[in-house]
């Protein structure tokens, strides 16, 4: 399977993507012929830089400035008019779309409302449309990208000295683990984020892949302390993403309890589980003072870890909640139905390298037995002995 993997240690912006997928391989005149069909007047340069000492390439939109804004009907008028192909229009729409969901969020404005300021120019117009041309020409069928700096300071925008991340950054990039990183400005713009969370569904520093191709895109500031750079390795990877099996990224939420009682902890599982995560469970521990007490742990989604975290904080009373990603290696998974002398029963079936494990479900497990009056060891038995 064709992979990439976006190396954001620097961050993330319109232009990086753009000149990292050049760099990687995708003509730069594929693109020019792309924006060419819009009828606007943009123009692509395409150039060789370096960046703290590493070479890099810079693609930068030259665009007419204006003074007037854009509603996303105005975008996908825009968008429709092109020569795109359909997965590239697609894509291009569904990046503007999520730009608009965020910054009505931001605003508190009904999505029809909502007029791009910065992201509606034509250089960030073209940005995201050569993009998503750039990104379908790779012919890569799973995106994965690192944890994502923000940077640190202010920016100024059409509404103002704004903190960062700006909140229509943050709105994107909910979910989504964050690094931390000192530079001053703001590294990763919602342009950027925009385009990861459209296209990148796992997250994990180091991804299993066999990288083949690099491509390296800058940004347009040149910092002294670091190369501002993104990175983006494309290659091939095992079906699923690891060899032989799927793998995704989790966020593991834990905090230790030595003043909760039981009926407690259980509410709050039960809370956990209601948010969404995707596992909880308790270990016995010792505490300071030999007080005896519980590891509570939490598996969640990175789109429900903040969920879980606030549960954790307000049900228990902890004062503090550790918290980190984690990579998580599956098996390929379907879900099945076992034909047995006692009914249908529904069932996992997962399979890596040539081994299948058959996992029948509890609950219809328990309303067969429950309906035939036999033992619930009886099902599972039946279940055994139709999968061989």
């Amino acid at each position: 399977m064709r992979v990439a993997h976006f190396d954001c240690f620097s961050g993330i912006s319109g232009d990086m993507v753009l000149g990292a997928v050049i760099d990687a391989g995708v003509p730069a005149d594929a693109i020019r012929a792309a924006l060419a069909s819009l009828g606007l007047p943009i123009t692509l340069e395409v150039e060789t830089v370096k960046r703290c000492g590493f070479r890099a390439t810079k693609a930068t939109i030259h665009a007419t400035d204006e003074e007037d804004y854009r509603f996303l009907p105005d975008v996908q008028r825009i968008i429709a008019a092109s020569t795109l192909s359909s997965p590239q229009r697609e894509l291009a729409t569904a990046i503007f779309t999520k730009l608009a969901h965020a910054e009505a969020a931001a605003h508190g404005m009904p999505l029809e409302r909502v007029h791009f300021h910065e992201v509606g120019a034509l250089d960030s117009i073209a940005d995201i449309l050569g993009a998503a041309v750039g990104l379908d020409l790779l012919g890569v069928e799973q995106f994965t990208s690192s944890s994502v700096p923000t940077g640190n300071g202010t920016v100024k925008c059409a509404h103002g000295v704004m903190p960062i991340p700006t909140p229509g950054t943050l709105e994107l990039l909910k979910g989504v683990p964050l690094s931390k990183f000192t530079a001053k400005g703001e590294l990763t713009t919602p342009t950027g984020a925009a385009i990861l969370t459209t296209v990148v569904r796992s997250w994990a520093d180091a991804p299993p892949m066999t990288v083949e191709r690099v491509g390296s895109g800058a940004g347009t500031k040149d910092f002294l302390e670091h190369p501002n750079i993104l990175r983006l390795f494309v290659g091939s990877a095992a079906l699923g993403g690891s060899p032989g099996g799927d793998t995704d990224a989790v966020a593991v939420l834990e905090t230790n309890l030595d003043d909760c009682t039981p009926e407690v902890i259980g509410y709050t599982t039960e809370r956990l589980f209601a948010a969404g995560a995707l596992d909880v469970f308790t270990v016995p521990v010792q505490m300071k003072k030999n007080r005896p007490g519980m590891l509570l742990s939490v598996i969640a989604s990175p789109d429900t870890a903040a969920a879980c975290e606030a549960i954790l904080f307000r049900e228990t009373g902890t004062f503090g909640v550790r918290r980190h990603t984690a990579t998580r290696s599956k098996l390929h998974r379907d879900a099945v139905t076992i034909n047995t002398p006692l009914g249908p029963v529904k069932a996992k079936k997962g399979w890596r390298e040539g081994m299948v494990i058959v996992t029948p479900e509890y609950e219809d497990c328990a309303r067969i037995a429950r309906e035939r009056d036999v033992p619930l060891r009886e099902i599972y038995d039946a279940v055994r002995r139709a999968t061989g």
